[in-house]
């Protein structure tokens, strides 16, 4: 068995976030990037179906090169071995472009998957798209919110926790199939450092020359998504009112003001 895990180098503070003003786009090029931290919950529940089925887990990204360090802790983790798709015609995708890159990878690499899993969300964008897309450009069937699976022959069964709901819900699916990860659901185990170490011998690096894609179909030119304007942020001034004196009567004073202010029911 085949298990290919989807990951993202992402900007994990959201301080680092920047936007190119021309293009829209996320700037990482010299962005300190790290392992999309939803995604360590899908590569924990990859590792425990290899553990329980046999098999190998493969995580597979796209990025520029300083996404190699996030693909070493995941190897660190466990992952057998991982792929970047690293060029610079892919830059500037949205997650139509990502998912269309990631899915000829796994294609062409990876023929013979059993199961694709993908975290929920990105902490830098938080689409929740890529994994769906994904699937539908491969042409296999999915399910979100999913924290529990067992295969039966060429079947998977999942089992997904609807929060709005407060319901579990079960589905079988042909196999192959893809999966997104319920983020929290998982507790990602350590990352070994003497499989680190020895990571980078196991992470194969791709561009577009091997995959052969059609420039206008990746990167920006191959993205329908576009930001047609940005705004900054705007917060409310604070009063700034100190509530002084015996403890009891300034919260009673603060609960007074809230009420003035709407802020509280009377």
């Amino acid at each position: 068995m085949k298990f290919v895990v989807l990951t993202k180098a992402a900007v994990p503070l959201s301080t680092a976030i920047r936007i190119d003003p021309k293009t829209g786009t996320l700037v990482r090029e010299g962005v300190p990037l790290s392992t999309n931290q939803w995604d360590r919950d899908a590569v924990e529940f990859a590792l425990k179906l290899r553990d329980k089925y046999g098999g190998e887990v493969i995580a597979i990204s796209m990025a520029p090169p300083s996404g190699i360090p996030a693909l070493e802790s995941l190897i660190g983790m466990g992952v057998d071995r991982a792929i970047l798709a690293t060029d610079r015609v892919f830059a500037g995708a949205d997650t139509w472009a990502t998912s269309f890159v990631l899915a000829k990878t796994i294609e062409k690499y990876v023929p013979d998957y059993t199961l694709i899993l993908a975290g929920e969300e990105t902490i830098d964008s938080t689409t929740a798209h890529v994994g769906a897309q994904v699937a539908s450009h491969l042409n296999i069937p999915y399910v979100y919110y999913v924290y529990d699976a067992e295969i039966q022959g060429n079947k998977v069964r999942v089992r997904r926790f609807l929060e709005d709901e407060g319901v579990d819900e079960f589905y079988e699916m042909d196999l192959p199939a893809l999966v997104s990860v319920a983020k929290g659901t998982q507790m990602p185990r350590e990352i070994s450092l003497s499989r680190k170490l020895n990571a980078r011998e196991k992470i194969m690096q791709v561009t577009n020359k091997e995959l052969e894609l059609d420039a206008e179909c990746v990167g920006l030119k191959g993205s329908p998504t576009f930001v047609a304007a940005q705004t900054g942020a705007t917060f409310p001034p604070r009063k700034r009112r100190i509530f002084q004196g015996d403890p009891r009567e300034a919260v009673r004073a603060l609960v007074e003001e809230l009420k003035k202010e709407g802020l509280l029911q009377p």
